[in-house]
């Protein structure tokens, strides 16, 4: 099972800290008027006059606004990386109160919460992100590529705190819990705005039910 290419739609990658800026705004303003206004009449137009910049700056970085949500989903990949990186960096310190007893070096639990945990929070919080997601909400993709490359990630963060070889089965695992969680949380967050919590914790339970059966 190969890793799903990293994919790209930048027409130019900033060089300079100020063209970095200006593209944190134009993605910024962009994941803001996703809340207020939808996909539908988002404009390259309307992003430009919320960050402050030229429309020519927009196109500087971007053909059209799909270009602009692809951009701002691949964002929130690296930035939900992020988080679950500094999760499983406190629970291999036994740091973090949220890993309970979970928390040892390497426990797959641990990982669990912390990549269920990560999603949902940005689910609830992250600007643009209930419409957007890592690409598969709006049509800027199908749900599969996005999902693989979600497993993909996962598995080469987890690896190496698992102790397992990022091989194809572990690949495998990766892609069908990515795959369960997607459908269960999506249910929970058509059931109620802030994710029913009951089909929430029905996903946890079922996801570490096949996990253990999987991992350990």
């Amino acid at each position: 099972m190969k890793p799903v290419p990293h994919a790209t739609s930048l027409r130019r990658a900033p060089v300079q800290r100020r063209s970095a800026e200006r593209l944190t705004r134009i993605l910024d303003a962009c994941a803001d008027l996703l809340d207020e206004v939808g996909y539908d009449a988002l404009s390259t137009r309307a992003v430009a006059q919320r960050a402050g910049v030229p429309i020519g700056s927009v196109y500087r970085f971007f053909g059209n606004k799909r270009q602009m949500a692809d951009a701002l989903a691949l964002r929130n990949l690296e930035r939900y990386a992020e988080r679950v990186t500094e999760r499983l960096k406190d629970a291999r310190r036994g740091g973090d109160p949220r890993a309970g007893e979970a928390g040892s070096r390497g426990d797959w639990r641990a990982a669990m919460d912390a990549v269920l945990d990560e999603y949902l929070a940005m689910k609830r919080t992250a600007p643009g992100f209930s419409l957007v997601d890592f690409g598969n909400q709006i049509p800027v993709g199908s749900r599969a590529e996005p999902n693989h490359r979600v497993a993909d990630r996962l598995t080469d963060l987890l690896s190496d705190y698992l102790g397992r070889e990022p091989d194809d089965d572990l690949r495998r695992i990766f892609l069908i819990a990515v795959e369960t969680a997607d459908t269960l949380v999506h249910l929970a967050f058509r059931m109620a705005p802030e994710g029913d919590e009951k089909i929430i914790e029905e996903a946890r339970e079922l996801l570490r039910a096949y996990l253990a059966r999987a991992l350990d």
